[in-house]
C-alpha cells in the first residue's frame, strides 16, 4: 500500500438526520481508533495455562477525534448542538484506501482555544453509540 494523505482521513456529519453527510470542516487532524473488550475464559484445564478468549464475546467501541480551525459555520453548529442535545447521529469516516465507517457516535467532548495573535481552535471527540457498519473501498 502506497502512502496516503492525512487529510484524506475524513469525518463526516449527518447534517439533517436524512443521510446528508459533510465533511466536519476546518480539521487539521483526525484519529479514530477501533477497541474490543475481551472476555477471559481462563480455567484450571486451559492447555499449559494459556489464558484463553472466548470468540465474539465483549463490547466493541470506536472513538473519533479531530482538531482544527473554524472554518464553516454549518457543520460547527450542527456539532455543538449535537453536544448540547445529547444526541446520537449518524457519522461517516472515510479512511483512504480501506473503508468507510458508518454509524451513530455522540459528542462526548468539545473544547475551544485561541490566542490574542491566533485563529481560534477546537477539538471534536466522539464515542460510537451503536452498531457501525464497514464498507471496504
Amino acid at each position: 500500500m502506497a502512502a496516503q494523505n492525512g487529510k484524506d482521513l475524513l469525518i463526516k456529519i449527518d447534517l439533517t438526520g436524512a443521510g446528508q453527510f459533510e465533511t466536519v470542516a476546518g480539521l487539521r487532524a483526525t484519529r479514530i481508533s477501533f477497541n474490543a473488550e475481551s472476555v477471559d475464559v481462563t480455567s484450571l484445564e486451559s492447555q499449559g495455562g494459556w489464558r484463553e478468549l472466548l470468540a465474539g464475546a465483549g463490547v466493541k467501541a470506536a472513538s473519533i477525534s479531530g482538531s482544527g480551525i473554524f472554518k464553516d459555520e454549518a457543520t460547527d453548529e450542527r456539532a455543538r448542538q449535537i453536544f448540547f442535545d445529547g444526541e446520537t447521529p449518524e457519522f461517516q469516516v472515510i479512511i483512504p484506501d480501506f473503508g468507510i465507517v458508518e454509524g451513530p457516535f455522540q459528542v462526548t467532548a468539545i473544547e475551544y482555544a485561541g490566542s490574542h495573535n491566533g485563529e481560534a481552535t477546537y477539538e471534536l471527540s466522539l464515542s460510537s453509540a451503536g452498531s457501525l457498519a464497514f464498507t471496504a473501498l
